[in-house]
């Protein structure tokens, strides 16, 4: 595995070939052919759809935290169909810049891209350079987890934050009350993909509208870039409360820190992270199978078992509070009104 971060580029020297694989998979081949066997003879891959050979290496593209995405990946490689995985890893705002930048030099560079809110993965589709393809393991997730050309790997939930020593905020409206008047924290939606979601479904919703960030601006609201940056300053005291993911909330609680969570009505916002096969992609089986297995069962206990919260139903993973609300977007709607509706809310933030 191959891992690159941030800014750095992954698989620009093109896919090299694990050492050792040639020889041992030839003289497999000639033992086979001396047996007269097949891979139904031998049981390898029979029934199953796997193929027994080594698969092609894969690069992955990817907005998910190293502690999610790295045992989802070391999982895959050592499994039966899984192969080599080339990493590129970035917060979406620069995962924006990764794929753009492809398309301006020869093509997306990534076998399979897992995005960390539908509306940019939607955006790659609607570039034709993403999508066409879902596995037969999507059936087994809940339909708003899915589409035609891509499949939910895993949940963002967009919940509250706020220190120990002021009010828990019952609903999102009230961040925007005197009580947390100039300290109150979000973050960017041009970065983070979360905070996109959460901004689809707030401007989208009858009681909030982008009225609901006007208030919060109004009322002294500092957007910051991340919703991790959003914990620290609250964990720190710079802000008395914010908007972030419930994984970043629920590790500042368990760290020690002076926070406590809280999931507003109308609820926390479940964002949705999108699997999609590159187009470039579509003959590729090894990046299918790395898809396939990680919607399935083992790839979502494991991922369950890092601290992310998996979209497959009974795949265990970090708990929601017994009646905690949440809401569900409409994506395909939101898609729609995507650019004028960051386009109106950077001019009340300043982006």
């Amino acid at each position: 595995m191959t891992t690159v971060s941030g800014s750095r580029h992954a698989g620009d020297s093109g896919r090299p070939r694990r050492p050792g694989r040639l020889l041992p998979l030839a003289l497999a081949g000639l033992m086979l052919a001396a047996c007269g066997g097949t891979d139904a003879d031998t049981g390898a891959g029979a029934g199953t759809g796997v193929d027994a050979r080594p698969s092609e290496p894969i690069t992955l593209y990817t907005c998910l935290s190293d502690e999610s995405i790295q045992p989802v990946i070391d999982a895959f490689e050592t499994s039966g169909s899984g192969g080599q995985v080339d990493l590129f890893r970035a917060p979406t705002g620069e995962l924006n810049a990764r794929v753009a930048s492809d398309t301006r030099s020869g093509g997306l560079r990534a076998d399979v891209v897992w995005g960390c809110d539908p509306l940019t993965v939607q955006a790659w589709v609607d570039q034709e350079l993403v999508g066409g393809w879902t596995p037969p393991e999507a059936d087994s997730l809940p339909e708003e987890f899915r589409t035609d050309d891509y499949v939910g790997g895993h949940v963002l939930y967009m919940v509250a934050v706020y220190r120990t020593d002021v009010p828990a905020p019952a609903a999102w409206s009230d961040l925007t009350s005197p009580e947390y008047a100039g300290a109150v924290a979000v973050p960017d939606p041009s970065v983070a993909a979360s905070a996109l979601g959460a901004l689809g479904w707030f401007a989208a919703e009858p009681n909030y509208g982008l009225d609901f960030y006007r208030e919060l601006q109004n009322s002294g609201a500092v957007q910051v870039g991340t919703p991790d940056e959003v914990t620290t300053g609250v964990a720190q005291g710079i802000y008395a409360a914010g908007m972030t993911t419930a994984n970043s909330a629920y590790a500042a609680r368990a760290d020690g820190s002076p926070v406590d969570v809280a999931w507003p009505e109308p609820g926390a916002v479940a964002i949705y992270g999108p699997l999609a096969l590159a187009t470039h992609s579509a003959d590729s089986q090894a990046a299918k199978d790395f898809i396939a297995f990680a919607v399935g069962e083992e790839g979502q206990r494991v991922l369950g078992e890092s601290g992310s919260y998996p979209t497959r139903p009974g795949a265990r993973g970090p708990t929601i509070p017994a009646g905690a609300p949440t809401v569900s977007p409409d994506w395909a709607s939101i898609a729609e009104d995507k650019d004028a509706v960051l386009s109106e809310y950077q001019q009340i933030f300043g982006g």
